[in-house]
Formats: C-alpha cells, structure tokens, sequence
C-alpha cells in the first residue's frame, strides 16, 4: 500500500561519504524530506580526494564527479537544508571534530548514515579473481578505510544517542543472504563485517531504545557506473546491461523510510534490502519502478 510521504522537518542527520555515489542519493532523499543533513567527505569542489585515480582512468573521467558542496546544494534544492563538511573518516581528529560541531550547531542528532567507503580507492577493473591473486591493498581499502570509517563514526554517535534515548544508525552494506560473492573474497569480508558490525551495535544499544540497521541496495547507477557504461542517467536506459540497476536515491528512499517509522526498533539488529523495503513501506524509484531485491 502507498504509504504518505514521510515529514522529516525535525530531522538533524549525518551522511558520510556523500560526495557521490550512495551517500549522495541518501542526502538527497533526507532533504526532499525536510531533514537537515551534514554532508562529509573529502572531495570538495576546488579540492577533490586524491586516491581516486584507477577507477577514475577506468571510467574515462577526465575529473573525479561530485562534491560535498554539491551534494549540500541538492539537499537544500530538495527541500531540506545541507551542510558540507569536509571530513576524512580514517581520522578520528577529524571525526570528533565533526560530531562536536553538530552538537554546538544542533544540539541534537537523529540520524547517522554510516557510508564513507574506501573500496572504489584500489579498484582495478577486475570483478573476479581468487582472494590468493589479490593484492593486500584491497583489505586496507575496504577493511580499514571501509568497516574501520562505519565503526569511528558510531562510536561518537552512540554516547549521544545514549544520552538522548533514541537515535538510529544506518550502515550501507551488500548482503544476499548469506551467500558468497565468489571471486570477491575482500569485498565479501568487508560487506559481512558491517552487518555483523549493524547487528552487534543493535545488541548493545537497544536498551536504550537507540536503533541500528544494515540496509542493502541493489546494483547502483552511480556515477562510476554509468561512466563506466559510458552514459548518463538520461540514457541509461539504452544500455542493455543497466536493466537492473536502481538509482541511489533508491536506497536514499529507503533510508528516509526507515528515519520515519516510529516502530524502527522493531528493525534494529537487521540486513533490510532496498526492494524488500520498498513494498513494505510502498516507495518507488525515481522513475515510478519498484526494482526487486538485487541478486547475485
């Protein structure tokens, strides 16, 4: 059934990794909703993150897309009011420093979507291959610039959504139910360390009505993919191999669903797929389809 479209005017929310991509598409649906968002990330529009270079030359990109500054901008023309703010998650200085400027700003936070993720950084074009061929710079990307970011930044939201008595942390994964990404042994590690991570934060913060979910999309049209695909997000749909992607703000509706739900502690702990969450709480994409759950 069609649900109302969720109020979030009330909202304070966190997005990290937002210059792009899944955290983009989040920030964005958080301020159609009315929510205010912090936008973080490195790439800024005079000064873009530096690490980007293979998959950047893989994807034919003469310059690294998005910005915080951009994605603040969306958020603002959406309806809600962004807020960039530069911020490397690999530095807990940095980190800290972000969560102390919200509360003096806010004083509040609702909302942490945990998305900052460093796996794209050692991507090198090849989507299979035994885990004794891959270099160990992959671990570092996805594992400690990866899980690491997601675990930094809960520990600072956590004490405050403690002290509030509600709150809610969303951690961007992929999850097929249990099943192996055959060829992707690293990137297969890293997705299942965060939904353990979503659950066991849910363990320890559900007494204090604070709630925590993983929350998976499907195969995103983000702008490394459609690069890659050489097209846009006007004509993606010419190319035959994009059929069953979904746009970020997909899952970007997914989050705002969830943010909404006044029974969200009955989620906490879960792995929630975008297509099983949008017949739930009857939500589209942006094209009006309701993409089903993605499988491998």
């Amino acid at each position: 059934m069609h649900q109302p479209k969720p109020s979030l005017s009330h909202c304070i929310a966190i997005v990290t990794g937002a210059s792009r991509g899944a955290g983009r598409g989040i920030a964005t649906e958080l301020g159609a909703a009315g929510a205010t968002v912090y936008v973080t990330g490195r790439s800024q529009r005079h000064r873009p993150a530096t690490t980007y270079q293979q998959i950047q030359s893989l994807s034919h990109l003469e310059q690294l897309p998005g910005s915080i500054e951009q994605t603040a901008e969306d958020v603002t023309a959406a309806g809600g009011r962004g807020i960039a703010v530069a911020c490397d998650h690999t530095d807990e200085t940095q980190v800290r420093a972000l969560f102390e400027r919200v509360r003096a700003e806010q004083g509040r936070l609702d909302v942490l979507v945990n998305n900052a993720w460093g796996g794209h950084e050692t991507f090198d074009g090849i989507f299979k291959a035994p885990f004794w061929e891959r270099p160990m710079s992959n671990w570092d990307a996805m594992m400690d610039r990866g899980v690491r970011n997601h675990l930094l930044a809960s520990r600072h939201a956590a004490p405050w959504f403690v002290e509030q008595g509600q709150g809610l942390i969303v951690t961007t994964t992929f999850w097929d139910r249990d099943r192996y990404m055959a060829g992707n042994l690293f990137y297969d590690l890293a997705k299942a360390s965060m939904t353990r991570l979503a659950f066991g934060m849910a363990e320890e913060l559900r007494a204090h009505n604070v709630a925590s979910v993983a929350v998976s999309p499907g195969w995103m049209r983000t702008e490394f993919v459609l690069a890659g695909h050489q097209t846009d997000e006007t004509q993606w749909q010419s190319v035959p191999a994009l059929a069953r992607t979904e746009s970020p703000r997909y899952l970007g509706r997914a989050v705002v669903a969830l943010a909404s739900d006044p029974n969200i502690m009955a989620h906490s702990g879960q792995v929630l797929r975008v297509g099983d969450l949008a017949r739930f709480y009857g939500f589209t994409d942006i094209d009006g389809r309701v993409p089903p759950p993605f499988e491998i």
